[in-house]
């Protein structure tokens, strides 16, 4: 029987390299569980956001997501403006926010969670007035999103990050930036400045090894490395988010940062370039709800 009080807008990036993966299972449990799907697809230009304005008026209780991760950073802005708890199906390449939030990559086990009924409330981050779940990076990253086509990450997966990484590692040149935080203004030779809001990203980085998307900060880290090559070294290290220990990495948690370089440079929100520098960027605490395992707290759907 359906409750009045689970009532959804599912939006489907059927193009997200899983998009087709247990689906059908996975709304199952919802309708199971007594919610009521009504699925809206993006329009030719839209976003989610767009999608979840247009329907801001037919009285749903809450939005169910499938895509990526790119898919829920699409619809953060209009989550904001409504209030609206939300969901996620992972269906991407990476679904870092899933896996910073402790839900399964299997659509099936996410939607159980949905169907729980456990609300948490997250953090954004936020540059230049776009938000972002998981981090925003300037510099190697940036120009690994640029060279990342979406038919290159639907084919080889978590490898086509790897492979394009390759590629472009040789080619990187460190970049003059300063970035303003906590009233000092540090000057930097860097290859990649990042601001992390939740805890995974980039398809098995860590931001830090104690972030959480709702600890109510930003991790902010600067990678001041001489020669690419070390990046090497340093790589199981940014998996574990234990980077900050090296002496060319400077790391620190903040709300508030400012990233200036000499010339603009792209800024890489969730795998999308959607800002530049001069790079302002600030928390957004407790910004959205989510639902999620109980681990670490949650609260009951109301």
């Amino acid at each position: 029987m359906r409750d009045p009080r689970r009532r959804a807008l599912l939006i489907v990036n059927r193009q997200a390299r899983n998009g087709g993966a247990a689906l059908d299972e996975a709304l199952a449990v919802l309708t199971a569980a007594g919610w009521g799907l009504q699925e809206a697809t993006c329009r030719e230009g839209e976003t989610p956001a767009d999608v979840i304005r247009r329907h801001a008026a037919e009285a749903f209780t809450a939005v169910i997501l499938g895509g990526g991760d790119g898919t829920l950073n699409g619809a953060a802005p209009a989550l904001v403006e409504t209030g609206l708890p939300f969901g996620i199906l992972p269906l991407g390449t990476a679904n870092d926010l899933a896996r910073s939030l402790g839900i399964e990559p299997d659509p099936v086990a996410a939607a159980q969670v949905i169907a729980a009924g456990l609300l948490r409330p997250i953090d954004l981050g936020e540059v230049n007035g776009h938000l972002f779940f998981n981090v925003a990076s300037i510099g190697f990253s940036a120009h690994l999103a640029r060279g990342l086509g979406r038919e290159e990450k639907k084919r080889w997966g978590k490898l086509g990050y790897a492979l394009a990484a390759f590629r472009l590692l040789r080619r990187t040149r460190p970049f003059t930036a300063w970035i303003t935080h906590d009233g000092v203004t540090e000057k930097v030779k860097t290859i990649q400045v990042s601001v992390g809001n939740g805890r995974h990203y980039g398809g098995g980085m860590t931001v830090a090894s104690n972030a959480r998307p709702d600890d109510g900060k930003l991790d902010v880290y600067s990678l001041e490395l001489d020669h690419w090559w070390r990046l090497l070294a340093l790589l199981p290290f940014l998996r574990r988010g234990t980077h900050g220990q090296w002496r060319d990495v400077r790391a620190f948690p903040t709300t508030a940062c400012e990233v200036r370089t000499r010339r603009p440079m792209q800024v890489n929100t969730d795998g999308e370039l959607t800002a530049k520098t001069p790079a302002r960027f600030r928390l957004r605490p407790k910004a959205v709800r989510v639902f999620a395992p109980a681990f670490p707290l949650g609260e009951p759907l109301p």
